[in-house]
């Protein structure tokens, strides 16, 4: 696949790029964002579905809140209620979503109590006893927390009307159930199988077929050296794809996500196959805080005062479409910034794509290995690979370049047996940057992308070494079925009697 890829390349035009943006969010990337990890999109994948008998949809997958530690109680990863998030879909490649699918959040504390001394006193835990059935209401007299969450539906501008609500077509109700996060062995007796039940069909006002949706805690699928990558790249970037599996510093976290499956005619428009999309959160414009009236105690109402009153419109504060690069990429001074923005307004970003800063600091760090960083610029390689979709792969007609997912719908499904996890630059042209799937190897695609990859090798030296981050990805590592990222970590493991 490389070389239709450099010729496609080679015909690009230099002057869209001033339109052209860099890349999108992950893990704590920007200084705002870590203020609220509940708004934090860490990881997002769009790939058409690889389960049995679904190759007729596309599944999206946004993860939010990273690093969750799976003990991280008592009151655990609950979405915001006070939070907007989103999946914006562009199927005409103009920069501007043309379907929007808002998530909005309820949590419902109960405040259960015990008889201790005569008085019912409310307990401090999620649950009065455990979950041994395997259905969304299972137990529900001992939950002391029911989460929920409706899916409106915006056709336009995300801002352009009221959302209609996507219902379950088996009861026409529109408000679904997210499980509980998976708090150890002895609060459940089977959590795979109840977290299972909360998948549900999902019918979306203006498609012809229902999808079906998913939100819950999950076994964060990303995988690498954190540690390392942020201490100037404290790795061997030319020793073994799986180097250093014991220093994954994100095998042993949860993350919540968002699951999505949907037809592909709903997606796409006017027979054009190529889809963009990306993923934000958006909090309330202002925010009163409350206070204890005198500090007495609440214990005799059933809720108390909020701890705060949110009000006014939604203001964006996280954006992710491409993997990783806002960490890795973005300037720090831009990061906030990026995330606030929108793809129509990407130009504004455009120099931090076309001279990117990553592979001279590898070249300045591992020079002594013999890596050096490509010598040509602007970077179109870069641009066509995740700014505009590759010729003749995903680039949509008259495409507006921007940091989208980009995805064409009409490439065949790759089971994931024969799934290669370079994705395309292996020619595999069903992964990654051809939308991204849970076993794509992202890291490692990345870095050989930004050291020229694509490129002759007369403008990158250093463009055809194997470079790894030393952990490795592979799509034997995740479900074949939906929602695809494994079950959550439990928070204990064991019972004891």
């Amino acid at each position: 696949m490389r070389l239709p890829i450099r010729r496609a390349l080679a015909a690009l035009v230099l002057a869209g790029l001033a339109t052209q943006s860099a890349f999108a969010s992950s893990h704590r990337e920007a200084p705002f964002i870590t203020e609220h990890p509940k708004l934090d999109g860490t990881d997002f994948y769009m790939f058409r579905s690889y389960e049995t008998g679904r190759d007729g949809f596309v599944t999206l997958l946004a993860n939010y809140q990273p690093l969750q530690d799976s003990y991280g109680g008592p009151n655990y990863f609950q979405l915001d209620p006070e939070a907007l998030y989103e999946i914006h879909v562009d199927n005409n490649g103009d920069a501007i979503e043309d379907l929007t699918f808002q998530f909005r959040f309820s949590n419902e504390y109960r405040n259960a109590g015990v008889s201790a001394g005569g008085q019912t006193v409310p307990v401090p835990l999620l649950l009065l006893g455990r979950i041994t059935g395997t259905t969304p209401d299972a137990q529900d007299a001992v939950k002391n927390l029911v989460e929920s969450y409706t899916v409106g539906v915006v056709r336009g501008p995300r801002r352009g009307s009221a959302p209609q609500l996507a219902t379950n077509p088996g009861d026409g109700s529109t408000r679904f159930r997210k499980p509980l996060d998976n708090i150890g062995e002895k609060s459940f007796a089977n959590y795979e199988a109840y977290a299972d039940s909360h998948v549900f069909p999902l019918a979306v006002p203006g498609c012809a077929a229902p999808g079906r949706v998913f939100v819950g805690q999950r076994r964060d699928g990303f995988r690498i050296p954190l540690g390392e990558v942020f201490d100037l790249i404290n790795l061997n970037p030319v020793g073994p794809p799986n180097g250093i599996e014991a220093l994954d510093d994100v095998a042993d976290k949860n993350i919540t996500t968002i699951a999505l499956e949907l037809p592909i005619s709903c997606l796409t428009v006017g027979g054009q196959p190529v889809i963009g999309a990306w993923t934000t959160a958006s909090l309330r414009r202002a925010r009163t805080l409350n206070a204890t009236p005198g500090g007495t105690s609440t214990v005799p109402d059933s809720a108390g005062p909020a701890a705060a009153v949110e009000g006014g419109g939604f203001v964006q504060v996280s954006r992710l479409g491409l993997p990783l690069v806002n960490e890795l990429a973005i300037g720090i001074g831009d990061k906030d910034r990026f995330n606030a923005s929108e793809p129509r307004r990407d130009g504004q970003f455009a120099t931090y794509v076309t001279n990117p800063t990553l592979p001279e600091l590898i070249e300045i760090l591992f020079g002594s290995l013999g890596v050096q960083a490509p010598n040509t610029f602007p970077r179109t390689d870069l641009v066509a690979a995740v700014l505009t979709g590759v010729p003749n792969l995903n680039q949509p007609p008259n495409v507006v370049a921007s940091e989208q997912l980009r995805l064409n719908t009409s490439t065949a499904v790759v089971p994931p047996a024969t799934q290669n996890r370079l994705g395309v630059i292996a020619g595999d042209n069903a992964g990654f940057p051809n939308g991204r799937r849970p076993g794509d190897d992202v890291v490692d695609i990345l870095l050989r992308m930004f050291m020229g990859v694509l490129l002759p090798i007369d403008q990158a030296p250093s463009g055809q070494l194997p470079l790894v981050d030393g952990v490795e990805v592979n799509a034997g590592q995740f479900l074949d079925r939906f929602p695809y990222l494994q079950p959550p970590l439990p928070g204990a493991v064991g019972v004891v009697p």
